[in-house]
């Protein structure tokens, strides 16, 4: 038997006999490092400077008895004490049971054999490598809990701020916060950040924390802080920290440096900094982890300037409407300027819009992706309401092309376009039965836009588990339409006033389900142009009921 361990073996033997025989002729063949002491001093001086893995001791030793040297080493080594053989003669059961309550591990009997001393030594070693490799993988596994734990917190972390960036809509916010987050990400003392100043290459200071008093009042003004203008060039990361950064000013701040562009389309729009006051680098995953929040970054920057200009076209919109009020020339000669302006600067949102979404930007997180359908959502909706306003316009007129109409039909296509709106609310919408046929002269496509207003405005005022239905049937020589929903409803004072323009019941609920107040508007003149007649009957919070008459075909008069 061999063995490659070099497991060191601390022999304590008086008898030169018995000692030949265990270290000489048992164990040095088995190329195990043995040392052989005569007393039971030197065995505690070699065992503290040997350091052995196991120890075997006669029970008898001119200085101490082997029961002795037992107590004395399990007092020096406490819990590392290795473990112990003993040797002990037959006639000597009594003490062996003794060393075997002060811990012995095992015996050996005298006389005896070098394959009994072999054996008992394999047997107790290999218990000893045991327990070894179970404190190491222990250790391992220690170590592996203790980085997944980091790990999970620096991921938690990140999905946090992600989560966070994607729903604010201040710039100035956004600034603050990722400065912030650089700081809890990094473990840094003191971070800031630059804004490229439109199209120059100079930076402004946007947001900081940790900066002294002097350079935190540069908040909002250019400032050079010796490396993030090389960023700004390089549009590579920077991590630098002891002597080599004792040449740039930023020295006197701290002895390590981290400096991260933000990008949009390849381009660096921004630079994020973060400092230590020890001069400990930056380590790579810290790396990666910043250039993660700088890609967060660049899209939560892109939908703030995008939300801004959102804003500011709502509110151009809502003076626009509200100067609209005091006269009609006026008034629509400023919804055509604004229809223009929208429709144009939509068209070039949803445009960038749809190129991110489908990937010729970069992948998108399920975050960013989430964020920007919401995005989205929000031009889509506002291109409804400048559609609105371009047929506010127009409908006024004679509708310009009369044609056989049967509105189940238009019911149907209407409510199909809506049911997955409606099934994602939880709302329950119902047409006509596809057998009906009621037939009436008219525009398709201003009938199709009543429809579509009706529709819509019963879905945006019908919360979750509503329902919504569309019915039709004649009465008295011409159509009748009714949409009813289970919604809101309008209080007995706002009634007569519904189809007026830009008229909304409560503010409050403009700002909840968006609008300007045209949609009704639209509906009562495509109405009134089809020589029909419209009306609404409602209770607060029992639900709406929009319905509507036209003349049938066989009756109507074409321009009426």
């Amino acid at each position: 038997m061999t063995t490659t361990t070099r497991e060191r073996i601390l022999v304590v033997e008086p008898d030169p006999e018995i000692a030949d025989l265990v270290a000489r002729q048992s164990l040095q063949p088995l190329h195990y490092r043995v040392k052989v002491v005569g007393k039971a001093v030197a065995a505690l001086q070699e065992s503290a400077s040997f350091a052995p893995h196991l120890i075997i001791t006669d029970l008898r030793l001119p200085d101490l008895s082997g029961k002795d040297l037992l107590a004395a080493l399990q007092s020096q080594g406490g819990a590392d004490t290795p473990p112990i053989i003993v040797i002990a003669d037959a006639s000597e059961e009594h003490d062996i049971i003794q060393a075997f309550r002060l811990g012995a591990a095992d015996f050996l009997l005298w006389p005896m054999h070098d394959t009994e001393v072999v054996s008992a030594v394999e047997r107790v070693l290999k218990q000893v490598r045991e327990r070894r490799s179970k404190w190491q993988l222990s250790q391992q596994l220690r170590k592996a809990n203790q980085e997944l734990q980091r790990r999970v917190r620096e991921l938690t972390t990140l999905f946090d701020l992600a989560k966070m960036m994607a729903s604010v809509t201040e710039q100035q916010v956004l600034f603050r916060r990722l400065v912030e987050g650089a700081l809890r990400l990094t473990e840094a003392d003191r971070g800031w950040m630059f804004l490229r100043q439109g199209n120059s290459k100079r930076l402004a200071l946007v947001a900081q924390q940790g900066l002294p008093r002097s350079l935190a009042a540069r908040v909002g003004q250019p400032w050079d802080d010796g490396l993030s203008s090389l960023v700004m060039l390089s549009g590579e990361p920077l991590s630098i920290y002891g002597e080599p950064l004792r040449r740039f000013k930023v020295y006197q701040l701290g002895q390590s440096a981290l400096v991260m562009p933000v990008k949009v389309k390849k381009e660096v729009i921004a630079v994020l900094v973060v400092m230590r006051q020890e001069p400990i680098p930056f380590s790579s995953d810290e790396q990666a982890l910043l250039a993660a929040m700088a890609d967060y970054a660049s899209i939560a920057l892109a939908n703030v300037r995008l939300f801004q200009a959102l804003k500011e076209r709502a509110q151009t919109m809502q003076r626009t409407a509200k100067a609209a009020r005091e006269g009609e020339t006026l008034k629509n000669e400023l919804l055509q300027n604004v229809s223009h302006e929208l429709r144009t600067s939509l068209e070039s949102a949803q445009n960038e819009v749809r190129m991110l979404l489908e990937g010729r930007m970069g992948s998108l997180t399920p975050e960013q992706r989430q964020t920007l359908e919401t995005v989205q959502q929000t031009l889509t909706a506002i291109g409804n309401v400048v559609t609105s306003m371009t047929a506010l316009q127009s409908v006024s007129l004679a509708p310009s092309h009369w044609a056989k109409v049967n509105l189940a039909d238009l019911a149907q296509l209407a409510v199909a376009r809506h049911k997955s709106r409606a099934q994602k609310r939880g709302i329950q919408l119902e047409a006509p039965a596809a057998s009906k046929r009621i037939e009436v002269l008219g525009d398709p496509n201003q009938l199709k836009l009543v429809f579509e207003h009706l529709i819509d405005n019963a879905l945006k005022f019908t919360a979750t588990g509503g329902q919504v239905n569309v019915r039709l049937d004649t009465q008295d020589g011409a159509a009748h339409v009714a949409v009813q929903d289970t919604g809101i409803g309008i209080a007995q004072e706002h009634l007569p006033h519904v189809f007026e323009r830009f008229y909304q019941a409560e503010g409050t609920t403009a700002r909840r389900h968006g609008g300007l107040g045209l949609g009704l508007s639209v509906v009562k003149e495509i109405i009134a142009a089809h020589n029909g007649r419209i009306w609404i009957d409602s209770r607060p919070q029992e639900g709406t009921t929009v319905h509507f008459t036209l003349p049938l075909a066989r009756q109507q008069k074409k321009g009426g």
